[in-house]
């Protein structure tokens, strides 16, 4: 009996992220957004979207887009935001593979440019 309770909970969560994602995808349409993965609750989403179209939308016409400037600059927004520790990639072409906290995972797209927006936990290291 216990596995069938844990299998009826994993299908649960498995339906709720799919609601969830449908529902990211429906809002952020307007902001030319893809949800290509996530482990984040809506409103952190809705921050991440909202805050790298405005950086996208800042630049001039014509200029090229710095990578590391919209990475480190959404890095801090979540950092002084949501606390420590926020890791952001961003690029038209990369791989990963990443540990991250739970409910803080976020890989989207805007228009041609990713960005993989995760959280470690911070512990103190033992000498």
């Amino acid at each position: 009996m216990e596995e069938a309770e844990k299998e009826l909970e994993r299908r649960s969560k498995f339906l709720s992220s799919l609601i969830q994602k449908k529902k990211s995808i429906e809002q952020h349409e307007d902001l030319k957004v893809h949800v290509r993965a996530c482990d984040m609750p809506l409103p952190l989403q809705n921050h991440a979207f909202h805050y790298a179209r405005l950086h996208l939308e800042s630049l001039l016409p014509g200029t090229k887009l710095d990578s590391k400037l919209l990475a480190l600059s959404l890095k801090k927004e979540f950092d002084s935001s949501y606390g420590p520790a926020w890791h952001c990639i961003v690029g038209t072409s990369f791989g990963s593979y990443v540990t991250h906290s739970l409910g803080g995972f976020l890989y989207f797209s805007i228009d041609k440019v990713y960005i993989l927006l995760f959280k470690t936990a911070v512990e103190p290291l033992e000498h």
